[in-house]
């Protein structure tokens, strides 16, 4: 697949090392020479110095023939995007995608004349990331967690801490264990991450202390789940949001039409805490102060709130005051980080859910290199690994055969299936019939094999 990206800031020169690495062939258009400098040392792309939306530059890197166009410059006024993407469609790239920075170009009516202009889609990955903390809230009992057609089928992420009672147990017993308690719980731990290392299990698989499970189930098995593990359900009703940044103000802005019992956002800055004062719906409070400083934590109360959210543009005072509020007895605790290399230390640290605006980004791209059977793809916390909705063709190969006889790649594995108004989790003998959503785990070297099955 040829590929070009508009923009090698950090979500640009993201997107180049992951496409790239997949074999896509990735041409990256930058003004600035030391940004460009910076990916050629760390990724096998071609560069091009220069303003994005001039038809020379975008005629050069291919634009003519290109399958993709992904403009992501965000040092530029958001019109450069839109107007470098509908050039380069307009040029004959297949497909093109544009970053944007306001909200309101999301509206279902924005949307469709942007489509009518030829943008295959816009994101906003600071939307993104407040929806993802959202749901972090709503599923608070895990780490994280995908839904699949409006909860039937939920893939969540439980920690294993040093005590866990799971410790003496591989796959198979917890399974048994589970089933001997509540014979309707369905279930799968379709992979377990160790390390930084993601193992897709096998039933002797043992559970070792700080392992992160990934399991999928219905409604029924997660509650079961929730049970075994000691995870009684939290009614979040208190929310402490730590910065002002403008995920933080949509965050406040969603809980507030939640009716929760209070929302509090803190900001270091005086005048911009003024702002968010005049801003915010009324059912947010703000508070002015470093929110690195425990003693004023502590004065506002911080013990009070079933969940602190750390949203700071500074990924180190986000991991420490997440830290600080988990020993303070916070029952949950989210940071935004975005620097990659911080986000397994953070989780070693005991923050219990990280968020991070360029894997939010690479998810959604990742939908436009692969089959149009791809209904969504999600990655999640504490992995390398993709999760991945496919509708399965007619006629496909997944629908060939059972699932012990697919031969399906070794480093992905099939969780549950859709089929009309029912859902279940797949084993080996399951049969997947056309139009059947599929529910899959996989490594991101398994991606495009995996397309292949669903075609």
């Amino acid at each position: 697949m040829k590929i070009i990206i508009e923009g090698a800031g950090q979500v640009g020169s993201y997107l180049a090392k992951m496409l790239s690495a997949e074999g896509s062939e990735v041409t990256v258009i930058d003004p600035d020479p030391e940004r460009i400098r910076a990916l050629t040392s760390s990724a096998d792309v071609s560069t091009i110095l220069g303003a994005p939306s001039k038809i020379d530059l975008l005629t050069e890197a291919g634009g003519d023939n290109a399958d993709l166009f992904i403009a992501v410059n965000p040092l530029m006024n958001q019109s450069v995007n839109i107007v470098s993407a509908l050039l380069a469609k307009r040029l004959g790239t297949k497909r093109v995608v544009a970053r944007i920075d306001d909200e309101a170009y999301l509206a279902p009516e924005n949307k469709l004349m942007f489509k009518d202009m030829g943008l295959d889609m816009m994101f906003f990955p600071e939307k993104g990331a407040s929806e993802e903390i959202l749901e972090m809230l709503r599923h608070i009992a895990a780490t994280d967690s995908m839904d699949f057609a409006r909860g039937k089928l939920q893939l969540v992420v439980f920690k294993l801490d040093d005590d866990s009672i799971l410790l003496d147990m591989n796959v198979k017993e917890f399974a048994l264990k589970v089933k001997e308690e509540d014979p309707t719980a369905d279930f799968r731990i379709v992979a377990i991450s160790r390390g930084g290392v993601t193992i897709i299990p096998n039933f002797d698989t043992p559970f070792k202390p700080y392992d992160y499970l990934y399991i999928i189930a219905g409604r029924e098995g997660i509650q079961a789940i929730n049970k075994h593990l000691g995870k009684g359900k939290v009614d979040v009703r208190r929310v402490l949001i730590l910065g002002g940044s403008e995920i933080g103000k949509m965050v406040a802005t969603r809980l507030a039409g939640q009716k929760l019992d209070d929302v509090k956002i803190i900001d270091i800055n005086q005048q911009h805490c003024r702002h968010l004062s005049e801003i915010l719906p009324d059912e947010v409070s703000v508070a002015c102060g470093d929110v690195r400083n425990t003693d004023f934590l502590q004065e506002e109360n911080i013990t009070s709130y079933q969940a602190v959210v750390a949203l700071t543009g500074h990924d180190e005072t986000n991991i420490l005051t997440c830290v600080a509020a988990k020993k303070l007895g916070v029952a949950r605790v989210i940071a935004q980080v975005e620097n990659l290399e911080y986000i397994h230390l953070a989780e070693e640290m005991g923050v219990d859910s990280v968020v991070n605006k360029k894997l939010i980004t690479a998810s959604r791209i990742l939908k436009f290199t692969l089959s149009d059977k791809v209904r969504s793809v999600r990655h999640m916390s504490g992995t390398n690994a993709e999760v991945l909705e496919y509708t399965a063709a007619p006629g496909s190969r997944i629908t060939k055969h059972m699932l012990k006889d697919t031969e399906f790649p070794s480093n992905a594995i099939v969780g549950g299936v859709i089929r009309g108004g029912d859902s279940f989790i797949a084993v080996g003998h399951t049969q997947i019939e056309a139009y059947d959503r599929v529910a899959v785990f996989a490594l991101p070297e398994a991606v495009k094999e995996i397309d292949k099955f669903f075609k």
